[in-house]
């Protein structure tokens, strides 16, 4: 139940700090500087809860041992993805964002995990899956569609 209370409000999380900070790119004019400015502040956050929860540097051994390609291309994969965030939501609004973004996430990660990349456990596709990440999307196209005609 908690993992449950956890994710779901990670998700809240992001749809709200999405929008505050699209709303400093639109002020300073530039969504690029915003996420600069969300990346200095979630790093400085992150080591002090890394040096608080007591959390130990790895040493060179193990630092040797990962692959070069985790040690840079999520941070440039997350702060495209955040940025574009914030370039678009002025553009398409937070629920026509978020939707999308859902989507695409849900589609991935139903790749990602159907071949077990990343070391992530190894689940198929199946037509259940592809029946409920269908509806899934439609609920979410309907969410973010007005049919109020104005």
């Amino acid at each position: 139940m908690w993992f449950t209370i956890l994710a779901f409000s990670a998700g809240a999380a992001i749809a709200v700090q999405a929008s505050m900070n699209a709303q400093l790119g639109s002020l300073l004019k530039s969504p690029i500087l915003a996420t600069v400015c969300a990346f200095i502040f979630s790093a400085v956050y992150a080591l002090a809860a890394f040096g608080i929860t007591g959390g130990r540097f790895p040493n060179q051994q193990l630092v040797s041992s990962v692959p070069w390609y985790l040690w840079g291309l999520g941070g440039i994969l997350s702060a495209t993805g955040v940025g574009l965030c914030y370039f678009l939501i002025p553009k398409m609004g937070v629920g026509n964002l978020m939707s999308l973004v859902l989507s695409g996430q849900l589609l991935m990660a139903m790749a990602i995990a159907h071949f077990g990349w990343f070391d992530v456990p190894q689940t198929s596709i199946s037509v259940q899956k592809m029946v409920g990440v269908s509806a899934m999307v439609l609920g979410l196209m309907l969410v973010s569609r007005d049919f109020s005609g104005s």
